[in-house]
């Protein structure tokens, strides 16, 4: 059975931050302590923006499965078991009823003003995305949930192609929203203009 919310889920789709399994690209030019610390900070001030606002239920879809205990209690967890990137997402995302809104814990522009844009356009659209600088994307969200496996189905992950090649998958007659296009952190030059910024 599906859980429901009232006014959308918004799922938090992370790892958990243990030191030499995150940002694992990002750690083999600025080391792996480094790239621990960034996604550690960004998962903190992901719970704060975005863990407890009353708009939307949280939950936090985390790999690994099991033995990771330090997470914020008031938030559920879910694990994404098995599978590719797209796999994990459609099964995280089909566990609710819709709307439902996916985002990914290394956006550091990420703020609750996206995920209400995000939640309201799907009153109406079919699909919302978070556009990527780099050809993917920090969002996805879905009116209904059941549609997330032929979304993600032969995606091309970690490439140019991953959002393009999503977007295929949707009949013709699918209503997409986009929202404004954010930059997530996986190489070294993402990491210096973000530090740049702050």
């Amino acid at each position: 059975m599906k859980a429901k919310a009232k006014c959308g889920t918004l799922i938090l789709f992370v790892k958990a931050p243990r030191l030499g399994a995150v940002k694992t690209r990002l750690g083999k030019t600025i080391g792996a302590f480094a790239a621990w610390r960034f996604y550690n900070g960004m998962l903190a001030t992901l719970w704060q923006r975005l863990g407890y606002d009353r708009r939307w239920r949280t939950v936090a879809a985390v790999s690994p499965d099991q033995g990771f205990t330090r997470w914020p209690r008031r938030i559920p967890r879910q694990p994404q078991g098995r599978g590719d990137l797209g796999q994990r997402m459609a099964r995280a995302m089909g566990a609710h009823a819709g709307p439902v809104v996916l985002v990914g814990g290394d956006i550091p522009d990420l703020s609750p003003k996206h995920v209400a844009q995000a939640m309201k356009a799907l009153r109406r659209a079919d699909v919302v995305f978070g556009p990527a600088a780099d050809g993917g994307f920090w969002l996805v969200g879905l009116r209904r949930s059941q549609g997330a496996r032929q979304l993600f189905k032969n995606a091309r992950w970690s490439s140019p192609h991953a959002l393009a090649d999503c977007l295929s998958n949707l009949p013709g007659t699918a209503r997409v929203v986009m929202l404004a296009t954010l930059s997530d952190i996986d190489t070294q030059a993402d990491f210096e203009a973000y530090q740049d910024r702050n």
